[in-house]
């Protein structure tokens, strides 16, 4: 990735990724239209019970729709324990909401900047990680479960998804930072059958060097595989094949691919598809069922206004029915 690239990145995070408990509730705002609303990795949970959508993603706030066009929020629905690791104002990165037996979870990535837990190359870390909430509602509240650290504390970690392989048992799916590993990681590790903490430790799925698509350039200019891992979400194709979708950088410009494994189980092996599978500029996406059943891709793009770069989500038609995954039209709701 150049550097100029990083810069936008990191600046991305610092002001899209609100801190928690750190400032009055924003005014909620009705029928505001999908792209008129700036968000980074956007997730989208559609709810037949209340036949409501729920959108989030990083920043910690919420957004509701009946129609997928017009959406009210942001509302506040985290809660998090200013005693714990993250310390009283995290800043929350990349949140997913999945229903498990009757509750709700809510996967995210905490950064407690106050802590710093290592120095690689001139680059600070921060202390940062996957983690889970709780509530028994879809627009929260979410509160911790326990003070429990799912992922080891030296190691920064971001991205976490949710996963039941064909053991029943469930996983977090997540991202082991580059910036510490100079080689990002897509790992899991499995989960208590209540989701309120980690059994074991994780395990390496794939490297982002793995990618046959992603490139970038090194310090004396030579072509090489780029070095980020972001995004992963799993889903199963009509014949049953697992995939996983991540994203990743081609020199500058975002892109998604696909990963396919050999087994069916997360436990791979896994097979990069040569080329990318969404259009430049799109990434860190997920599947969904729209509430009438069309299946979805959400996921953001990057947009220049003024002398700032912004993430804006978009939505496109998505085919599972054969063996892979293939990316449509995008869908104007």
């Amino acid at each position: 990735m150049k550097k100029y690239s990083l810069f936008i990145v990191c600046c991305l995070f610092i002001s899209s990724g609100l801190m928690a408990q750190n400032r009055p509730a924003p005014a909620i705002r009705k029928n505001v239209p999908m792209d008129s609303i700036l968000l980074s990795d956007p997730f989208i949970l559609a709810d037949a019970k209340a036949k409501l959508y729920y959108m989030t993603g990083t920043g910690g706030m919420l957004w509701k729709s009946k129609n997928l066009h017009f959406w009210d929020g942001p509302y506040t629905v985290v809660k998090t324990d200013s005693t714990s690791w993250m310390g009283p104002h995290p800043m929350i990165w990349a949140a997913e909401l999945h229903p498990y037996k009757n509750k709700y979870y809510y996967f995210a990535t905490f950064t407690n900047r106050a802590v710093k837990i290592d120095t690689v190359k001139g680059n600070i870390i921060e202390r940062r990680a996957s983690h889970l909430l709780v509530s028994d509602q879809p627009d929260g509240p979410y509160v911790p479960m326990k003070d429990s650290i799912y992922l080891p504390a030296n190691k920064p970690t971001l991205d976490g998804t949710f996963w039941i392989d064909t053991d029943g048992k469930p996983y977090m799916v997540y991202c082991y930072e580059w910036l510490q590993n100079l080689n990002g990681t897509i790992e899991k590790i499995e989960l208590k059958p209540d989701l309120s903490g980690s059994i074991g430790e994780g395990k390496v799925l794939f490297r982002a060097s793995d990618a046959p698509w992603s490139r970038e350039k090194d310090e004396q200019g030579n072509d090489r595989p780029n070095k980020v891992t972001d995004g992963p979400y799993l889903f199963r194709t009509a014949t049953g094949r697992l995939g996983m979708i991540w994203t990743s950088w081609i020199y500058d410009v975002y892109a998604q691919g696909v990963a396919y494994s050999a087994s069916g189980t997360l436990d791979g092996p896994w097979a990069q598809e040569k080329d990318p599978v969404t259009p430049p500029n799109y990434g860190h996406g997920m599947l969904f069922r729209s509430l009438d059943g069309k299946l979805l891709m959400s996921l953001h793009s990057h947009k220049k206004i003024g002398d700032r770069t912004v993430r804006v989500p978009h939505l496109f038609e998505v085919d599972l029915s054969g063996d892979k995954l293939i990316v449509g039209k995008p869908f104007i709701p």
